[in-house]
C-alpha cells in the first residue's frame, strides 16, 4: 500500500508533508525546478514506505492511504487525467500502467 495526495492539496502545496517525509518521496519539493508550475504535490509510490507521517502533517487532510482515497480507493495520474479519452480506464491495473508513463499520482474525489 502507498499513500496518495488528494484534491485538497490543489493550490495549497503546504510543505508540511515534504518536511516530515523520511524518504523524500513527495514531489515536487520547493527546490525542484517544476515546483511553481504544478498545482499540487504528489507521492512517488516506488519511494513511499507507508509510514503515515504525511497524513499526520497535512493541514488540509489531503494525504490518504491509497485504499482509503475518497474516490473508493482509486488513484488517478493527474497528467493522464487531462489527456485521457472520454472514458478512461480507471482500474488499478490501468493506473499502474499509467504511472509508468507519468511522474505523479493524485487521488481525486468524485
Amino acid at each position: 500500500m502507498t499513500y496518495v495526495i488528494a484534491e485538497p492539496c490543489i493550490g495549497t502545496k503546504d510543505n508540511s508533508c515534504v518536511e516530515v517525509c523520511p524518504v523524500d518521496c513527495i514531489h515536487p519539493t520547493p527546490d525542484e525546478p517544476d515546483y511553481d508550475e504544478v498545482e499540487m504535490l504528489h507521492i512517488d509510490p516506488d519511494e513511499c514506505i507507508d509510514c503515515d507521517a504525511c497524513v499526520e502533517a497535512c493541514p488540509v487532510d489531503a494525504c490518504f492511504a491509497e485504499t482509503s482515497c475518497p474516490r473508493s480507493g482509486t488513484a488517478t495520474p493527474s497528467e493522464t487525467r487531462s489527456t485521457s479519452p472520454a472514458s478512461p480506464d480507471l482500474s488499478l491495473a490501468a493506473i499502474g500502467r499509467n504511472w509508468l508513463k507519468t511522474t505523479a499520482r493524485a487521488c481525486v474525489p468524485s
